[in-house]
């Protein structure tokens, strides 16, 4: 485990040395799930943080292991989330977690959107909607950000040197937001692949 102990006659102490993580580290997150995963660097180029992508979503920890929210730019936790694959971890998880997610408690819940006549569908969790749901917000809010900023330098009402800061920041917005978009649409080319559609090309 992270913080390994040391037994000896008069006391027991733990070591000094703290575990730490790096991009390219084989780690089990047993919160997550019982395989093991490759840490990576933030897709999107923004955090410091290492990244695991799951299910679709991303989800980030600081270099000791601790999770920190997307909402956030360090841990507010208390325990890591991260074990190093060694024998012995494998070993200590399968014994605390069990050798599989246990079933839920309950059904899942699910909400049929479909229409009489189709014949297919992808079940989608419902965070993975949300995430989809407000990065569409979150561009088309910038879609009318660049409209407006581009009616302003049309009409001639700020001044060229002004119109050249906004085109830059325009220009950055729409980049950053496209790749996340593309981001989005990758996750979604995964089932579509596998469906009757296919998957969308860019």
């Amino acid at each position: 485990m992270p913080n390994s102990i040391r037994t000896t006659s008069k006391t027991t102490t733990l070591a000094a040395k703290q575990t730490t993580f790096a991009i390219g580290d084989v780690v089990l997150c047993p919160s997550l799930s019982m395989q093991p995963f490759t840490l990576s660097a933030d897709p999107y180029g923004k955090r410091d943080d290492l990244t695991i992508d799951y299910d679709g979503s991303y989800h980030y920890y600081d270099a000791h292991g601790y999770f920190v929210s997307f909402k956030d730019t360090e841990t507010n936790r208390h325990q890591t989330s991260l074990f190093h694959n060694t024998p012995v971890n494998r070993q200590a998880v399968a014994t605390l977690y069990g050798n599989a997610i246990p079933a839920p408690s309950r059904p899942l819940k699910t909400i049929d959107i479909t229409e009489a006549g189709e014949r297919e569908a992808v079940l989608m969790s419902s965070l993975k909607l949300s995430d989809i749901a407000c990065d569409i917000q979150g561009a088309a809010t910038i879609l009318e950000d660049l409209g407006d900023v581009l009616s302003m330098i049309y009409r001639k009402k700020v001044s060229p040197s002004t119109a050249q800061s906004l085109a830059r920041l325009a220009h950055d917005s729409s980049t950053t937001w496209s790749e996340l978009l593309f981001a989005q649409l990758d996750a979604l080319n995964k089932p579509l692949s596998q469906s009757g559609f296919g998957k969308v090309e860019a």
